[in-house]
């Protein structure tokens, strides 16, 4: 059986949270680190969430990536690659590691290459439902009637979540063009 989809109301611990492991995660990946960001729900306040803290990692080269496994799996992370033979298949280029705490999901880093274009998606649905309260609320009313309805298929779920976040891909990616372009001429560089 795999595991059971609960999403639950946010919580600001989650904040530190993540900023604890991000300090352990910035030392793992040492010279190849370029940043960290909180990603997924949990990094968006007032939305109910799985309870899983969502890292994104970006490095210099993904071609050593192998090298942080031993690193990552003393963290108590388990390496799982691409994850591209999944029901619902990864993304080439970007690399995942899962951690489980009190036998459940507690944490999942993606790390990226810089220049990935999972780096900007990622971000940008992030930003953009932190500044659009109406849709996140949204967003998370969806999450928790999937979340009842998919309670042991995470397949059927994700799924279930898909066409919304396509939708809030496209705006958040045209809300950020618009962002930059303002900054742009505001800048004089239009």
């Amino acid at each position: 059986m795999g595991r059971t989809i609960k999403v639950v109301d946010h919580i600001p611990e989650w904040r530190a949270f993540f900023e604890k492991e991000a300090a352990l995660l910035t030392v793992i990946f040492g010279t190849q680190f370029l940043a960290v960001h909180h990603i997924g729900s949990t990094a968006i306040p007032g939305i109910k969430a799985k309870p899983i803290i969502d890292i994104l990692v970006v490095i210099n080269h993904i071609e050593s990536i192998e090298m942080f496994n031993a690193p990552m799996q003393e963290l108590g992370y388990r390496p799982r690659g691409e994850c591209l033979d999944n029901p619902i298949p990864g993304t080439p280029g970007r690399f995942y590691f899962s951690k489980d705490t009190d036998g459940a999901r507690s944490h999942q880093v993606h790390v990226c290459p810089e220049g990935h274009a999972d780096i900007q998606d990622k971000l940008a649905f992030r930003d953009y439902l932190r500044s659009h309260p109406k849709k996140a609320r949204a967003y998370s009313l969806m999450k928790e009637r999937l979340a009842a309805k998919h309670r042991d298929d995470i397949v059927g779920y994700i799924q279930g979540k898909d066409p919304f976040i396509q939708d809030i891909m496209a705006r958040a990616h045209l809300w950020r063009h618009k962002a930059q372009r303002t900054v742009d001429i505001h800048s004089g560089k239009a």
